[in-house]
Formats: structure tokens, C-alpha cells, sequence
């Protein structure tokens, strides 16, 4: 009996200790932008003693934060939907058809090649690809690059739940005088919504925070997202510390309220399929 009070114990610590880790850096963050910068790098305190709004209200009266923040907003929700779209077809044609030599199953790993490799290496090709195209600082270049990243994710992760969908049931419905298209629309994406939405999650996630081809292929707030501007705060010769925690409190809002609504089809579509 002591054993296992012993074993739930130290279960509880480690879980204390894995939220605490989670949290701490959040919650400093979320103080820290309602100090004055002397309080921060001057009288170190630990939490701020003269509560000041003054970094939030230079975010978007003189910094241009709320372009960023839309920047990132319309970026992320097109090339995730675009992404959404294309991967899905691709995704349930690799499931359901059959390629030459059984390429079907090797097609899904190779588009994933194309999300494992270093942004680094192709970041190069990417800017002058965008710069033939005209797409430079653009927000249509960025979703055109994101949306190109996005469709190998999709097709890796959604090609697994379309073949755990009985093949009798469109069959069933194209009897019925559906179409195939139309079949996949009423029968097959109903099915595989929980995969969708899991899918789409991690799209999002990924899309959202990403830093490196926003900061290369943008130059001015007309394009650049919400990472790229909090980066502007940092200067040659100090950084406003007060301003970064609160671009980073306003950053996050949008990705935590969206975790937070969508947190119950995450876990229904990573456990899809799991019980047969």
C-alpha cells in the first residue's frame, strides 16, 4: 500500500514539476510586460510594484504591432485552408488508387522530406523563386511558400486516416448515383473530421510561429507577421524588454484560445483509429 501511495506521489511531483517548467516562463513573461523597463532592468524586481499598461499601447499606436498580428492571421488561416484542400485530395487518391511499382506508399514519406529538411537549405531557392514571381514582401508569397510546406504535412498525416475508412462505404454511395468527388465530399471528409482538425492544428501551430522565411522574404509591416516584429525590438544597443513580453502576450493570445477550442478534436483525431 505504501508502494503505491509512494508511486502516486512521486507521479503527482513529476506532473507539478512538468506544468511548472510549462508555465513559469509564461507567467514571467505576462508580469514582465506590465513593468517599466527601469523596473526591469534596473530594480530587478520580481513582480511589478507600479503596474503599467504604457508597453501595450506602444505595440500598436507606434510600433505597428497590429499589422504584424494580421499579417500572421491571414497568412496562417490561407495557406492552412490551401493546404487543407490540395493535401486532402492528394492524401485520398494515394489511399485509394494504385501508382506504378507501389509508389502510392512511398509518395507520402517523400513530400515529407520537404518539411524534414533544414528551412536553411532552401531558403536561398525560396527568395529567389519569390523574386522572379514578383511575391516579395507580399503576404501572397508567404502564403504561396507556407501552403507549398503545409500540403506534405497534410498528405503524410491525412493519407493514414482515409485508408482506415472502409472502402464499401463510398462504393455504397457511388451506387447510389454519387460521383466519386461527390462520394469523398458527403461520405469520406465527414468520417475523416477528426483528422482534419488534427491535422489542421499542427498547421496552424507550425504556420504561426514560423520565423525564418518571414524574416528572409518580407521587409516592411505591410508583410512581415507577428515573429518577425517582435524581433524588431530588439535593438543594436539595448532591447525593450517590457515591449517584448507584451508582443509576446499578444502573440500568443490568438494560438492559445484556438488550442483551447479546438483541444477535444485534437485528442478524438490523434486517438482516431486507435480502437478497431
Amino acid at each position: 500500500m505504501s508502494s503505491s501511495r509512494t508511486a502516486r506521489a512521486a507521479q503527482a511531483a513529476a506532473l507539478l514539476l512538468a506544468v511548472a517548467v510549462a508555465l513559469i516562463p509564461l507567467l514571467w513573461m505576462l508580469e514582465t510586460s506590465f513593468k517599466s523597463n527601469r523596473e526591469i532592468t534596473q530594480d530587478g524586481t520580481l513582480y511589478p510594484h507600479n503596474l503599467t499598461t504604457s508597453s501595450y499601447h506602444s505595440l500598436f499606436s507606434g510600433r505597428e504591432f497590429g499589422s504584424y498580428l494580421a499579417n500572421s492571421l491571414v497568412v496562417t488561416f490561407a495557406s492552412v485552408a490551401i493546404a487543407l484542400v490540395l493535401g486532402s485530395l492528394a492524401a485520398y487518391s494515394l489511399a485509394r488508387f494504385h501508382l506504378v511499382w507501389g509508389a502510392e506508399r512511398h509518395v507520402g514519406v517523400g513530400l515529407l522530406t520537404a518539411r524534414i529538411l533544414p528551412p536553411i537549405v532552401i531558403v536561398v531557392p525560396a527568395y529567389l523563386l519569390m523574386g522572379r514571381l514578383g511575391l516579395l514582401d507580399s503576404r501572397l508569397g508567404l502564403i504561396v511558400i507556407y501552403s507549398a510546406f503545409n500540403v506534405s504535412l497534410v498528405v503524410w498525416m491525412m493519407e493514414s486516416f482515409f485508408r482506415d475508412i472502409p472502402v464499401d462505404l463510398e462504393e455504397a454511395a457511388m451506387v447510389d448515383g454519387d460521383s466519386r468527388l461527390t462520394a469523398f465530399r458527403r461520405v469520406i471528409l465527414p468520417l475523416a473530421a477528426p483528422g482534419l482538425v488534427a491535422t489542421a492544428i499542427f498547421a496552424t501551430i507550425v504556420t504561426y510561429n514560423e520565423f525564418l522565411f518571414a524574416l528572409v522574404l518580407t521587409s516592411t509591416p505591410r508583410a512581415e507577421t507577428m515573429p518577425v516584429g517582435a524581433a524588431t525590438l530588439i535593438g543594436r544597443i539595448n532591447t525593450d524588454w517590457a515591449s517584448m513580453s507584451a508582443a509576446g502576450v499578444v502573440g500568443a493570445l490568438p494560438i492559445v484560445l484556438f488550442a483551447l477550442l479546438v483541444q477535444r478534436h485534437l485528442v478524438r483525431g490523434l486517438t482516431m483509429g486507435a480502437v478497431k
